[in-house]
């Protein structure tokens, strides 16, 4: 049988080995659905703290449980290790790494130059390649591609490669790993066939488009219109509130509409993996083009200026009550970067606290989902902060209280009640409050 038979036969009885590199917010559920449903699969990581907690059935991330861990290692169907070399024992890689941007906001694909590179290094015929990293299109068929057949093997006669964007929603309740469809685009048809087949044994429903740049510029699609729509919505609550109008009363009322509105709400930011960063790779790669993307360019302005708004709104509440904000004493609810998820990254929290500590306040915070502030890029250089008990005796000692995260298992009738100044960034809040600011 040639190579493309080999491996459709193999994954169709769940006789390959599937190996995941990077087991984050992405990696690790893609790790574990595939040895749920019978596979030998491994998992890569560059972190060994992160390879032992999974080899003693723990789990890391907060909405994945360490029982499912548990239960996929003691199958010995999972296991994880930093052992790169081992890729050569995988019938089918996934590449799970991140994507971020550098600071003049143009694509870092380090990770995945690195990964693919260690790929090579023990690349063997037959074996299939999926990126999954979100990137700009054409880094599959022309980055990736290059950098695996320096082994000396030639896509789609040696190996195979195709792109397949991840889609996770973490912490949401409805849609997980396995019922999220997914889209899939080989280099060539049957590394697409291939692709498709791999993902159709774990997936409820694959969707294969015609190659990887446009799987590549699907994800990036998704992606850019929910920033410019969340950005619409931060606008339209700037130009709403001189007027008197409660943006979040307005999107209330406009999601009774059975069709033609899809509600976006308004925040502090923008955070997480995915919106504060994928626009800007299509943004950079339709430079590199001689076009310009002006919605997308428009929406990031709106989206980053939404923490120093926040601020300015503290600053003029206190100022409002005779309280200067260096010295004063601020409580933000919530880091994480979105409702129930222990998930710090790009979160708004953290430009609004470093510009709050900068004008001299008294900083603390509750966040139920993250015990220690995370260093990262944003938070750097700062003492160690960890989250404290919210009582009401807390409540009431803070000069401010921000809600920057509207956790479900925060008491906000007890906000409301003993903290004697709220900024409310999330429209936890409805109607005129004595003791709420919007924001």
């Amino acid at each position: 049988m040639s190579h493309k038979e080999t491996l459709l036969d193999k994954l169709a009885r769940h006789d390959a080995t599937v190996g995941v590199i990077g087991l984050g917010y992405i990696g690790l559920p893609l790790w574990l659905a595939f040895a749920e449903s019978g596979f030998v699969a491994l998992g890569f990581d560059v972190d060994p703290r992160k390879v032992a907690a999974l080899d003693d059935g723990r789990s890391y991330i907060g909405h994945i449980p360490s029982a499912r861990v548990c239960a996929a290692v003691e199958k010995m169907s999972a296991r994880a290790t930093t052992e790169f070399s081992r890729l050569g024992e995988c019938d089918a890689i996934m590449i799970c790494v991140p994507t971020p941007l550098t600071e003049a906001r143009e694509p870092d694909l380090s990770y995945v130059t690195e990964t693919t590179r260690a790929i090579a290094r023990t690349l063997r015929p037959g074996q299939l390649v999926v990126l999954e990293s979100t990137t700009y299109p054409g880094t599959t068929d022309t980055m990736v591609r290059q950098l695996l057949e320096e082994s000396g093997l030639t896509s789609g006669r040696d190996f195979f490669l195709a792109y397949s964007p991840e889609r996770e929603d973490p912490g949401n309740p409805r849609f997980h790993t396995s019922n999220i469809p997914k889209v899939v685009g080989g280099v060539d048809t049957d590394a697409a066939e291939l692709a498709e087949r791999l993902y159709s044994q774990v997936i409820s429903a694959v969707v294969r488009v015609s190659n990887a740049a446009t799987a590549e510029a699907t994800k990036l699609t998704e992606n850019v219109f929910r920033a410019v729509n969340i950005a619409l919505m931060n606008e339209l609550k700037v130009v709403f509130e001189p007027m008197g109008i409660d943006i979040w009363e307005v999107l209330d009322a406009a999601s009774t509409k059975p069709f033609g509105f899809m509600r976006f709400d308004p925040g502090p930011g923008w955070g997480g993996h995915c919106i504060p960063l994928d626009p800007f790779y299509l943004s950079w790669k339709a430079r590199e083009n001689g076009l310009e993307t002006r919605f997308i360019e428009l929406a990031g302005e709106i989206n980053r200026d939404m923490p120093s708004r926040v601020v300015k709104k503290v600053e003029s509440a206190l100022d409002a009550r005779g309280t200067l904000v260096r010295g004063a004493r601020i409580l933000i609810l919530g880091v994480a970067y979105k409702r129930d998820v222990g998930d710090t990254r790009e979160s708004p929290a953290f430009p609004i606290a470093r510009a709050l500590v900068a004008l001299g306040a008294e900083l603390s915070y509750h966040d139920p989902h993250v015990a220690e502030l995370p260093e990262t890029r944003s938070w750097p250089a700062h003492p160690k902060m960890s989250s404290v008990a919210l009582t009401p005796e807390l409540l009431a000692s803070r000069d401010a209280v921000i809600i920057v995260t509207d956790h479900a298992s925060i008491d906000f009738r007890a906000v409301k009640e003993h903290a004697p100044l709220v900024i409310d960034c999330r429209g936890v809040y409805r109607g005129e409050q004595r003791n709420v600011i919007k924001a």
